[in-house]
C-alpha cells in the first residue's frame, strides 16, 4: 500500500481518538462482536481527559478535519433530521456552507495566477473575507468594473492528495468486501467508489461546473420554478469561477420564509416538480442539492421560485434507465405491485429466476403502509430497513448508475420534510410522470424519433453495403462451403439485408419508438423477399 494511504489511515485514527468518535459508536445498540471491540482498542485502556464538546460538535469538527469526502457525508446526513437527533443535525448543518475558510491571501494569489492579472485590475471591489466556505471551495463577493455584483469561487489548496488517499482506502475496503462477502458483491461497492471518484474529481474542475450551470440555466430559461445565476465565462478558469451574485433566503431559514408569507405548500411541490423535470424531461439533474446550495427568491413569495448554485455535481440517465424508472414509478403510484415486480425482473435489477408472486408480495408489504400519507407520518428509517431486507432476500443488486439519483432523492425528500411536512409526495409526483409518459407517445415525439431515424439512413446504407460486400466475397484462406454456387451470392446479400434490418428493428423497438423504425423494417422486408424469391 502506498505510504500516503498509510499516513492517511493514521490521521483518521488520530481524529477518531481526539474527538472520541468511538464513544459515539459504542453508545449505539451494536451486535456483541462489534461491541466487544471496545476492550481491544489500545487507546481505550489509557486515561483520557473529558471532552469539552457536545457530541454533535465533536462529530462536525472531526468531519471537518478529515476533509472533503467526510464533509460531504456530513452534508448528506444533515438533510435527514428524521434519522438524527436534533443536536447532531443542527451541528452538521454548519458543514453546508460554514466550513472554516482558508487564508484569503491564498485565494487572491490563486485568482491572480489563474486570470493572469491582479485582482484590483479585474474587480472594482473584492471582499477578502469569504462569503461562504464549503468542502471543496470558498466564495468571495466582488464587483466587476462594469458594476455587476458577482461571486468568485476558488478551489481549496492541496485537496487532491487527501482525496487520493481517501479514495485509495475506499477502493481497498470495497475490494476486500467484494472478496469476502456475497452480500457486498450484490452492492457493487467497487463500481460505486469508481463512480464517486469520477464525481469528486470532476467537482475540482470549475470550468465543468460553469458548463453545468450554463446548461441548467438554459433548461429552465424563463421558468417560474428555478433560477440559475449567469456565468461570466471570460473570467472562468479551472480553479476560479465568477458568476452573478444572487440574493435569496436560504431554503432552511423557515422563519424568514414564513415572515415573508411564502406559500410553503407550493414551494415543496415545486421542489418535487423541479426534481422530476430535471430527471425525466432533461436527463440532467443537480446532484448536490443540500440546503447550502438552494435558496428561495424574495420577489414573489406567493409563487416561490428556487435559486440553485454550485452545479459541480450533476447526473444524467440513459433513455433506457429513464423509461424503466418512469414505468416503475407509475406502476408504484397506481399500486400495481405485480408490474413493479415484473419490471424489476425484466430490467435485471433482480435475478431472472425470481418468482414474480413472491416479489410482488414483498413489495406490497413495504409500500402499502406509506401510501396516501404525508411525509411527516412516514418513518423513513423503518422504510429503509424494510427496503434493505427485501433487497437482501431477493438478491437485488444495486445500480451504480443510479447512485447519484438516489442521493439526490434523499436530499429532496429530507428538504420536503422540513419545508412542508404535510406534503403528499405521491399526488404531487404522479401527474408529472403520467404527463411525461403521454408526451413520449405523442405525434410530435414520434416525428422527432422518425427524423432521427431518417438522419441515420445514409450511415446505415454505407454499413449495409460494406457488410454485403464482405459477405459476398469468398474468404481467401478458408475453403468455400460445400455446394455453394455463384448465384448464392444474391442469397447472401439478401440474407444479410434481412439480418441487418432485423437487428435494426430490434435495436429501435424499445417502448414508444417502434413506429419510427421504418428504414429497418423496409430493409428486413426487402431482404426476406429476395431470399424467398430465390
Amino acid at each position: 500500500m502506498k505510504l500516503l494511504a498509510a499516513r492517511r489511515l493514521l490521521t483518521i485514527q488520530n481524529v477518531v481518538v481526539r474527538y472520541r468518535l468511538d464513544d459515539l459508536l459504542f453508545a449505539l445498540p451494536l451486535p456483541w462482536w462489534l461491541a466487544a471491540l471496545r476492550f481491544v482498542l489500545p487507546w481505550r485502556w489509557l486515561p483520557r481527559k473529558r471532552l469539552q464538546l457536545s457530541r454533535g460538535a465533536a462529530l462536525r469538527l472531526a468531519l471537518q478535519d478529515l476533509g472533503p469526502i467526510f464533509i460531504k457525508f456530513g452534508q448528506l446526513l444533515s438533510t435527514r433530521r428524521d434519522l438524527l437527533p436534533p443536536d447532531i443535525a443542527d451541528e452538521l448543518a454548519f458543514l453546508q456552507d460554514q466550513v472554516p475558510p482558508f487564508d484569503p491571501e491564498h485565494s487572491v494569489a490563486l485568482i491572480e495566477e489563474q486570470l493572469g492579472a491582479s485582482v484590483t485590475s479585474v474587480f472594482a471591489r473584492f471582499d477578502s473575507q469569504p462569503l461562504a466556505s464549503a468542502s471543496v471551495a470558498q466564495v468571495h463577493a466582488a464587483q466587476l468594473r462594469s458594476g455587476e455584483e458577482v461571486v468568485v469561487k476558488v478551489i481549496r489548496p492541496n485537496l487532491k492528495p487527501v482525496i487520493r488517499a481517501d479514495l485509495a482506502w475506499l477502493f481497498l475496503l470495497a475490494k476486500l468486501a467484494e472478496r469476502i462477502s456475497a452480500e457486498a458483491r450484490r452492492l457493487h461497492p467497487v463500481e460505486v467508489v469508481s463512480d464517486y471518484e469520477k464525481t469528486i474529481y470532476d467537482e475540482l474542475d470549475l470550468l465543468r461546473e460553469a458548463a453545468n450551470a450554463s446548461q441548467l440555466k438554459r433548461n429552465f430559461e424563463g421558468s417560474p420554478l428555478l433560477y440559475v445565476p449567469q456565468v461570466h465565462w471570460d473570467l472562468c478558469r479551472p480553479k476560479v469561477l465568477v458568476m452573478e451574485r444572487i440574493y435569496g433566503v436560504p431554503v432552511t431559514d423557515l422563519d424568514t420564509l414564513v415572515d415573508q408569507r411564502t406559500n410553503m405548500k407550493m414551494l415543496a411541490e415545486r421542489g418535487v416538480e423541479i426534481f422530476f423535470t430535471q430527471v425525466f424531461r432533461d436527463s440532467f439533474f443537480h446532484a448536490d442539492m443540500h440546503p447550502g446550495n438552494i435558496f428561495v427568491s424574495t420577489r414573489t413569495p406567493w409563487s416561490p421560485q428556487y435559486i440553485a448554485i454550485d452545479c459541480g455535481i450533476v447526473g444524467s440517465l440513459t433513455p433506457e434507465d429513464q423509461d424503466y424508472l418512469a414505468r416503475n414509478l407509475i406502476a408504484f403510484f397506481k399500486r400495481d405491485y405485480r408490474k413493479v415486480a415484473q419490471l424489476h425482473i425484466d430490467s435485471g435489477w433482480v435475478p431472472a429466476g425470481t418468482r414474480v408472486n413472491d416479489f410482488e408480495a414483498a413489495i406490497r408489504t413495504v409500500c402499502e403502509p406509506i401510501f396516501e400519507r404525508p411525509l411527516k407520518d412516514i418513518s423513513f428509517g423503518q422504510l429503509l430497513l424494510r427496503l434493505f431486507q427485501t433487497a437482501r432476500r431477493f438478491n437485488m443488486e444495486i445500480q451504480p448508475q443510479l447512485v447519484l439519483l438516489q442521493k439526490t432523492l434523499l436530499n429532496i425528500e429530507g428538504l420536503g420534510r422540513q419545508l412542508y411536512p404535510d406534503l403528499d409526495l405521491w399526488s404531487t409526483a404522479a401527474p408529472f410522470l403520467e404527463r411525461w409518459m403521454r408526451e413520449r407517445v405523442s405525434p410530435r415525439h414520434l416525428l422527432g424519433n422518425l427524423q432521427s431515424q431518417v438522419e441515420q439512413v445514409p450511415h446505415l446504407a454505407t454499413m449495409t453495403r460494406d457488410l454485403l460486400e464482405r459477405l459476398s466475397q469468398p474468404h481467401l484462406q478458408d475453403p468455400p462451403p460445400p455446394r455453394l454456387e455463384a448465384r448464392d451470392g444474391w442469397l447472401l446479400r439478401a440474407a444479410g439485408a434481412a439480418l441487418l434490418g432485423g437487428a435494426g428493428v430490434l435495436a429501435s423497438s424499445a417502448p414508444l419508438t417502434v413506429l419510427a423504425a421504418w428504414p429497418a423494417w423496409l430493409m428486413a422486408a426487402a431482404g426476406l423477399y429476395l431470399v424467398l424469391r430465390r
